[in-house]
């Protein structure tokens, strides 16, 4: 490169080899991740009775009934705002979250980080701990690397075809198609979705890692809205850790900081980076430097929480020697009660509505081609297309009625009688006439308005749906 030419603005990939850690966060991560883990690839295998017709899977995405299932309860295509509520909820609760206590979302319960702990830990168990890995990655191509390097991608393709199959195993009767799925006898959509699955959870659990919780998540480009000098965080006490150095028997010890400058804070850091450079993007606050730490204060005889999760706020008080904040009270906050309550009123309003749906539902669509007929008698007709569902677990029959100008009867096609029965767990298009007579009340316009009643016959249950009968002042 000539000297005239601009200095690149790329840096090549430093690779994160994060070196094992024991201590009480470290132990909580290990708890959540084989909880979520064991929820993810577990639930689909749950079994949930709900008669002879209906699917037994507690969990299913059933696109072909246009259906979910969710242990005991049933969501309709026209019910997706139980779906666009729980979204609401999940945004608010990242708000709630980060607000109170930082990226702890990011973490511990983030599924990047959770599937990166998982291949990191295969890897280390292949490979080796840290300093083994970096050898190995620096070390030229023979048959150990080879070896070593073919274990590792072999027990990362399981780990990634078990992701891939879990998955698509929430969208079918799980035994079902893993029965198809061995004997190559499932659709190719099935196959193909798992390859892919299989792949990006390799790419991004396994060699992508830490970059994309700092390229490719948006979410560190937003948590600095969600945050305030009153946040929870991890970060590094540097009053008390500066100045920092490794010869303590050197002259002017006396006058150096708790910090000894291991860089055990640093080996340890999924992402890579050092906490002691104060609060960075890349941080996900995975407290994985404050076990680190915690555990050279104890072996060198100092207290404890020299990296530790602190408010900004607390700061002051500790440079002046006074004791921080009680952690309620940073949690306790306005912003942080406004997330709740935003949070608590979502979710109030989500299970009211669960609990007052009713278990038949219709919709009407009068035919605009044309609005209205007269009838060879004179009487004037109009069409509706009338879909009835019925949300029961066995065949139900519906009555449709009309209320509003008395003159108004009503005729279903293809049935002598007001009533039609509709299967378990479907939807049922009736065509529904309206017939006005001739002489009707003067008073009606010409288009006037009416309530369609629909009533479960089998336990009384009633909807209805208001619409327009077009014509009768022509």
């Amino acid at each position: 490169m000539s000297s005239s030419d601009p200095p690149s603005l790329y840096a090549a990939r430093e690779p994160v080899f994060p070196r094992r850690v024991s201590g009480k966060f470290r132990t909580l991560k290990w708890w959540i991740m084989a909880v979520t883990l064991g929820i993810y690839y577990l639930t689909p295998w749950i079994r949930w009775d709900r008669g002879p017709e209906l699917p037994d899977q507690a969990v299913l995405v059933d696109l072909a009934g246009r259906r979910f299932f969710f242990f005991w309860i049933e969501i309709w295509p026209h019910e997706f705002y139980f779906v666009a509520g729980l979204l609401i909820m999940a945004g608010l609760g990242l708000f709630l979250f980060t607000s109170a206590l930082g990226r702890v979302w990011c973490g511990y319960a983030c599924p990047q980080t959770v599937w990166t702990d998982l291949f990191v830990l295969t890897e280390r168990w292949i490979e080796g701990d840290r300093n083994a890995r970096v050898r190995l990655w620096n070390a030229k191509w023979d048959l150990r690397k080879f070896r070593l390097r073919v274990s590792k991608y072999l027990v990362w393709a399981l780990i990634g075809l078990a992701t891939g199959g879990a998955w698509v195993f929430y969208f079918a009767d799980a035994p079902t198609l893993m029965r198809d799925l061995v004997t190559f006898s499932a659709h190719p959509i099935a196959y193909s979705s798992i390859a892919i699955l299989t792949g990006t959870t390799i790419l991004f659990g396994g060699i992508a890692r830490e970059q994309v919780c700092i390229y490719m998540c948006p979410w560190p480009r937003i948590q600095a809205a969600m945050m305030d000098e009153d946040t929870i965080t991890v970060a590094y006490r540097e009053w008390r850790g500066e100045p920092r150095g490794k010869h303590r028997k050197a002259a002017g010890a006396e006058n150096l900081g708790d910090c000894i400058d291991c860089n055990a804070c640093v080996n340890v850091c999924p992402v890579g980076i050092d906490i002691r450079d104060g609060q960075q993007l890349a941080c996900i606050t995975c407290a994985l430097c404050i076990d680190a730490c915690d555990d050279v204060m104890e072996k060198i005889g100092k207290p404890r929480g020299l990296v530790d999760y602190i408010a900004l706020t607390d700061e002051i008080r500790e440079r002046e020697g006074q004791e921080p904040r009680s952690i309620w009270k940073h949690i306790f906050r306005p912003r942080v009660l406004l997330y709740t309550t935003l949070w608590s009123l979502v979710g109030v309003g989500l299970v009211v509505a669960l609990f007052i749906r009713t278990e038949i539902d219709v919709t009407v669509a009068p035919i605009r081609n044309p609005t209205f007929v007269t009838l060879s008698d004179g009487s004037i007709r109009n069409s509706y297309d009338v879909r009835l569902l019925n949300k029961h677990g066995e065949t139900r029959t519906f009555r449709v009625s009309v209320k509003g100008d008395p003159s108004l009867r009503v005729q279903l096609e293809g049935s002598p009688y007001e009533s039609v029965d509709v299967p378990a767990n479907e939807q049922l298009l009736q065509r529904v006439y309206v017939v006005a007579p001739r002489a009707s009340d003067p008073a009606l316009s010409d288009r006037t308005e009416f309530r369609f009643w629909v009533e479960d016959l089998g336990n009384g249950e009633r909807v209805h749906k208001d619409t327009v009968f077009n014509g009768v002042g022509q």
